[in-house]
């Protein structure tokens, strides 16, 4: 199985996250895409090739349109069936629903994170391993969220 990851680096905008320095009037910053040292962890199985995509570095708050389209376009020209994107919590629904507009012929989970993966408690490495069990599992073209303790792991937008 082919796995595209895309960091859309608020991707996991809060998994990313760095504290305490201050940038653009935050009190954090975008660090390196963090689904890396995650699937090093939980290593999701030999049969899985991944491939990373780092598409933009900044908060979900800051997301636009134009940003989205981007992703989309990737994800549409890509030769991978299966896309995980790595998303910032604040607008992950809305970029899901604009990828799902334009992108028909894929499965793409977006997953994020609600603590930054360097957090003790974090809850990002679920949240990666919940989304690689659904591109792994699903059958179905379509953009879904993976995220949390919710009852339906993937919602199709």
């Amino acid at each position: 199985m082919h796995i595209l990851i895309k960091v859309y680096n608020s991707c996991i905008s809060t998994i990313d996250k760095e504290y305490p320095k201050t940038i653009k009037g935050y009190a954090f910053e975008i660090g390196e895409p963090a689904v890396k040292r995650i699937l090093d962890r939980i290593k999701p199985g030999c049969s899985v090739n991944l491939k990373y995509v780092s598409v933009c570095r900044k908060d979900s708050q800051d997301i636009t349109d134009e940003d989205r389209a981007k992703v989309a376009d990737i994800c549409s020209k890509m030769t991978y069936s299966k896309i995980l994107i790595t998303h910032g919590t604040d607008t992950m629904i809305e970029t899901a629903s604009f990828v799902a507009r334009l992108v028909k012929d894929k499965t793409i989970v977006i997953t994020g994170a609600f603590l930054p993966e360097t957090f003790k408690n974090s809850d990002a490495d679920f949240n990666v391993g919940l989304a690689i069990g659904a591109l792994q599992s699903n059958t179905y073209p379509g953009v879904y969220i993976a995220i949390e303790w919710m009852r339906v792991p993937m919602v199709r937008m």
